[in-house]
């Protein structure tokens, strides 16, 4: 038996501002990700005030571009949401270890999912909100 979709097809203008929510994100990953592997002098002072070893960042930038383009290919966006959430917890509980608040982390995992919400169709039928 197959089930009707009952969700309405994504507007152009709602597309337009899910692309945008997708981007804005993306972009701070992909620059975030970019001074993990270039390491600038202040990358090491960074990582010194989260008391994490600076050896980890390129592991960390690898990871996070990877997430990232896996992030943007529309086929791959949910699972590459999924795991930016799980990259965005751990950099939550890095801050929180050091009595940082990390609203702009929950900000930017809201941004990526909101974006990824508004243009597929997929996430939709899977989260209906209902008027």
């Amino acid at each position: 038996m197959t089930e009707v979709s009952t969700t309405a097809p994504v507007s152009k203008k709602t597309r337009l501002i899910g692309w945008i929510m997708t981007i804005l994100p993306a972009l701070l990953f992909l620059f975030s990700a970019t001074m993990k592997l270039l390491h600038p002098p202040q990358l090491d002072v960074g990582f010194a005030k989260l008391q994490l070893p600076v050896s980890w960042a390129l592991g960390l930038g690898i990871l996070e571009l990877a997430c990232t383009v896996i992030y943007l290919i529309p086929r791959t966006a949910v699972i590459g949401a999924i795991l930016l959430t799980g990259y965005l917890g751990g950099a939550m509980v890095t801050h929180l270890r050091i009595a940082e608040p990390p609203v702009t982390h929950v900000i930017l995992g809201v941004v990526l999912w909101g974006g990824l919400y508004l243009r597929d169709t997929r996430l939709r039928q899977l989260i209906p909100f209902r008027s």
